[in-house]
């Protein structure tokens, strides 16, 4: 347990820190589970953008996500090939 003040504001901050956390991780696992169950490119799109915005946020390493995504993009068919929707920069 916490004995400082600060010590305990930290374990509050890091509490809620978890629950969003896994709160993306479980929307990212939902939604690559679907993607590879349909096989839609609306639901592997979903599921490119949400590995994209937890590695951004470093719930995960940017690598598994490019392994996710990689992964997901096996599942369509060799001519389609599904890019994520980005923003161009100007």
């Amino acid at each position: 347990m916490p004995v400082t003040k600060t010590a305990k504001r930290a374990l509050g901050v890091s509490k809620r820190k978890q629950e969003v956390n896994a709160k993306i991780l479980s929307d990212l696992d939902t939604s690559i589970r679907i993607a590879k169950k349909t096989k839609s490119e609306k639901s592997i799109r979903k599921a490119m953008s949400l590995s994209d915005r937890a590695a951004k946020k470093g719930v995960i390493h940017a690598n598994k996500a490019a392994r996710i995504k990689a992964s997901l993009a096996r599942l369509t068919s060799k001519s389609k090939v599904v890019k994520p929707a980005s923003k161009t920069k100007k």
